[in-house]
């Protein structure tokens, strides 16, 4: 008895958590990389919460927390968001100048 093996509709291409890479349009490239630059923005704020709630336990002074947003989210947030449409702007462009 013959059994076949179905593969998906995206065989050999490549796939981040079932997402496409190499079919994105412009628009889903700027909602993923703005998706990404926020998840960035509240990683790095969580952490920087939790590093400034350490800090000031052990030294029992009074911090700013408004520092976490500032400098630890903000930043880490753009800088993943540039690099996203970064990388995915060019992933686009590659394949329209492929088809043309």
């Amino acid at each position: 008895m013959a059994t076949s093996q179905s593969t998906g509709p995206q065989t050999g291409r490549g796939t981040l958590f079932g997402i496409p890479m190499g079919n994105l349009g412009w628009f889903a490239s700027l909602l993923i990389g703005m998706g990404l630059g926020l998840m960035a923005f509240f990683a790095a704020t969580f952490v920087g919460i939790i590093s400034i709630l350490i800090y000031s336990s052990q030294t029992h002074q009074q911090a700013n927390f408004a520092l976490s947003y500032r400098w630890g989210g903000l930043t880490a947030g753009i800088i993943v968001a540039l690099a996203a449409w970064g990388y995915l702007g060019t992933q686009w462009a590659r394949r329209i100048f492929r088809k043309a």
